[in-house]
């Protein structure tokens, strides 16, 4: 077959930053590659095309969501496509270096790339002769290379001279091949910045600084000096998914409580997730609940903060989306979904309950007050209001005593900093208050310039 452009349709989650790929084959059947758990928007691609899934390839074992390979098996009858050295625990066809499979006109050829996880592939896509492109999973990446410190600080450099030789590996493809990572922008395993998903293998030559080091010591003490922290879930789900999530069937729903009830769980050890906005929780929330609001990022917050094996309760707003709230949770593995209070804070106060609130002010408000930077390193080094003190919101539980009272809690635009607080309230701090918006805002309205720095 003829392979164009429109042949390949990639599937981006904006919130964990990563890129699925849909495959036309020509006949009717697709190949689908780092297919996630949530299948909502590959589903969708499928089906304007008249496409059936025939093979689901995994680039690697994931660590920041479950795969949908196994659902797609079940599903389509798709044949799952992996790593011989993954063991993975489910049935599917093992493929090492060099491997070929035959998708029907198209051929799709395994390359080894470890670095990123030691079972890693890359999928060269060839029509003939031609080498149409090549999907790097966590290996090469748009301005990258992801992560290796994901398997321990004692295997970190050793997987990060695999991953220089992968690199070194891809780099020699031809230059207009093109090149379909996994890991993008908003990915915690590394990513840089930026809006470009897809790039080719010439471009990355010219302006990836990771192809720039002149030799091995030289990329690892430049990768290795890049690593930031990442979201606590990984360290379960590379497991997970050698293992392989379970199937769902139908529309994953989350049950309706009413007020009596979820005080009943929570009396037994439930936790309470407030996904309204920051706002609405600022006027007015049930003393304990922890904010994450329901926006892109909602999974990586839910998975960095809180357990995956403990009953969750979440409390919404009129008009919010319970379904994406349910399918957020059930991507990176939380299966422990008590339900939702129904009719929200109306019906908790009609039975007599009482709520706490946290000021949400503006940045001409805070003089005088400590503040309490929750965003990453890499942001709060770049500036940030003069004196703060930065601990990241995945630190802060650990960190809690190291809060200043009557802190501002700040973030980019409010969301982090209102989930800090909540956690803060939680623990026994009081007179806190949020800032409405970020440094950004503070230094126009205040006319002064950002700190840079630790």
């Amino acid at each position: 077959m003829g392979f164009a452009d429109d042949h390949l349709v990639p599937l981006v989650d904006h919130g964990l930053g990563n890129s699925a790929y849909l495959v036309d084959l020509g006949d009717g059947r697709a190949l689908a590659v780092d297919a996630g758990r949530d299948l909502r928007a590959l589903r969708a691609a499928a089906g304007q095309r008249g496409l059936r899934v025939a093979f689901a390839a995994d680039t690697h074992l994931h660590a920041d969501f479950l795969s949908g390979a196994v659902q797609l098996a079940h599903d389509d009858g798709a044949a799952v496509l992996a790593s011989t050295a993954g063991m993975r625990a489910f049935a599917h066809r093992g493929l090492g270096d060099g491997d070929e499979v035959d998708l029907g006109g198209l051929v799709l050829r395994a390359l080894a790339t470890p670095g990123h996880t030691d079972e890693h592939l890359s999928f060269l896509l060839l029509d003939g002769d031609r080498e149409l492109g090549v999907f790097t999973g966590g290996s090469l990446i748009v301005g990258s290379a992801a992560r290796t410190d994901l398997l321990g600080a004692d295997r970190t450099e050793e997987l990060a001279r695999a991953q220089y030789q992968s690199l070194q590996r891809l780099a020699r493809l031809p230059d207009a091949v093109a090149v379909w990572p996994t890991h993008g922008a908003g990915s915690f395993c590394s990513a840089p910045p930026g809006t470009e998903r897809t790039t080719t293998i010439g471009a990355e030559k010219q302006a990836n600084p990771l192809l720039a080091p002149p030799d091995e010591d030289a990329f690892v003490t430049q990768l290795l000096g890049s690593l930031g922290s990442y979201p606590t879930y990984f360290d379960r789900l590379g497991e997970a998914n050698r293992r392989g999530p379970a199937v769902l069937t139908g529309t994953p729903l989350l049950p309706a409580l009413d007020a009596g009830r979820v005080r009943a769980l929570l009396a037994e050890g439930a936790l309470l997730v407030d996904v309204r906005p920051v706002a609405d929780f600022a006027a007015g929330h049930i003393p304990g609940a922890i904010s994450i609001p329901l926006r892109d990022q909602f999974a990586t917050w839910l998975g960095w903060l809180l357990p995956d094996d403990t009953p969750l309760v979440f409390v919404a707003a009129p008009g919010q989306d319970l379904t994406e709230v349910n399918w957020q949770a059930l991507k990176i593995g939380y299966e422990c979904l008590a339900g939702f209070l129904d009719g929200g804070m109306d019906a908790w106060t009609a039975r007599g309950g009482t709520q706490e609130t946290i000021a949400l002010v503006g940045a001409d408000r805070i003089a005088g007050r400590p503040v309490l930077d929750v965003r990453q390193q890499a942001e709060h080094v770049t500036g940030h209001i003069p004196g703060a003190i930065g601990i990241e919101l995945g630190d802060l539980q650990a960190r809690t005593d190291e809060a200043p009272p009557g802190a501002v809690v700040a973030c980019g635009h409010g969301e982090r900093a209102m989930t800090a607080a909540s956690l803060l309230q939680r623990a026994g701090h009081r007179d806190l208050v949020v800032l409405d918006g970020g440094p950004g805002d503070w230094a126009e309205a205040t006319g002064r310039a950002l700190e840079e720095g630790e």
